[in-house]
């Protein structure tokens, strides 16, 4: 017997979660866990844009073509995208291929970069928005969670105010939950309680 296989489908998750094992790999080892790396914070802030209107695993899914098409999701590369580029990006299949959200990405990438140079990295931004450690919530449901907070307004208005774009506070609170600003994970799932004692 395929101990793993029995493992993913017996442990008690968020129901999000599903049953695709991209979705569960994610949940089980990526979401909620708290990120300090800015290029990895920068990769979600993308993505996170990326998926307005849409569902998380199609973003997921093309996660690596996204990688590719962005050069690993270098800021400073990024933010060097010209016309040219972002038009090769529109007839690339690896990714969403929306006019305004890679044109925003280039935009984040110049503001990402502004506040890098500001606070000395987008970490020390990002987290001071809730003191540098993770709130921890207790929802019994995932029906119980907000899709936007007081403090992703808050973000989401100081994020814009720099120049950010798709960072509506339902993104920002999403973003929030990815790079583990709040452990969001529900309290019947094995993730919740090794996040709230981590």
């Amino acid at each position: 017997m395929d101990n793993s296989t029995d493992n993913l489908q017996t442990t008690s998750r968020c129901l999000w979660a599903g049953k695709d094992p991209d979705y569960i790999a994610y949940h089980d080892r990526e979401w909620g866990v708290p990120v300090h790396d800015d290029r990895l914070l920068f990769e979600f802030l993308i993505l996170e844009g990326a998926q307005a209107g849409l569902s998380w695993i199609t973003i997921l899914k093309r996660r690596s073509g996204y990688r590719l098409a962005f050069e690993g999701f270098d800021p400073a590369v990024v933010a060097g995208f010209d016309e040219r580029k972002q038009a090769e990006l529109l007839c690339d299949t690896g990714i969403i291929r929306n006019r305004l959200k890679i044109a925003a990405a280039v935009t984040n990438a110049r503001a990402f970069l502004e506040v890098q140079a500001e606070f000395g990295s987008f970490d020390n931004y990002l987290w001071s928005f809730v003191g540098g450690k993770p709130l921890q919530n207790a929802w019994r449901t995932h029906a119980d969670m907000p899709a936007s907070t007081p403090l992703s307004d808050t973000l989401s208005k100081e994020l814009k105010k720099r120049g950010f774009k798709f960072v509506g506070s339902t993104i920002c609170y999403a973003f929030m939950q990815a790079v583990g600003m709040v452990n969001d994970h529900t309290t019947t799932c094995f993730r919740w309680k090794e996040l709230a004692t981590n």
